[in-house]
């Protein structure tokens, strides 16, 4: 028996739907999340990382979210999991997407 579980892996490059991103998507932390992912680094999938005032089972979700949708992937690190963008991939597939998504007009539609 292997000791540590195979990590999720994200879709591949041509499944990846423009639909289940956008879904994945549609809720704002999750959004805020993108654009600190869009930097290209690992993060870890630590709740302090993330900047939101929520349970760790709500950013468990949340990343497991993005994850199916083809957003994010991740690699083990010790015991922890960090979490990165699949930048080249979706500026791949979907041209321009992500820098929409993270411009400074979409980052102030998030404030109250």
């Amino acid at each position: 028996m292997p000791l540590h579980e195979p990590l999720p892996q994200p879709p591949a490059a041509e499944d990846i739907r423009l639909t289940d991103i956008l879904h994945a998507l549609s809720d704002p932390g999750r959004v805020k999340m993108l654009m600190l992912l869009a930097d290209g680094e690992y993060h870890p999938c630590g709740t302090e990382t993330w900047g939101l005032a929520v349970q760790k089972s709500t950013i468990s979700h949340h990343l497991k979210t993005m994850r199916e949708a083809g957003l994010i992937e991740y690699r083990l690190r010790g015991r922890n999991k960090d979490a990165r963008l699949r930048r080249a991939i979706l500026d791949a597939r979907f041209p321009g997407l992500i820098d929409g998504l993270t411009s400074e007009q979409a980052a102030a539609d998030l404030e109250p």
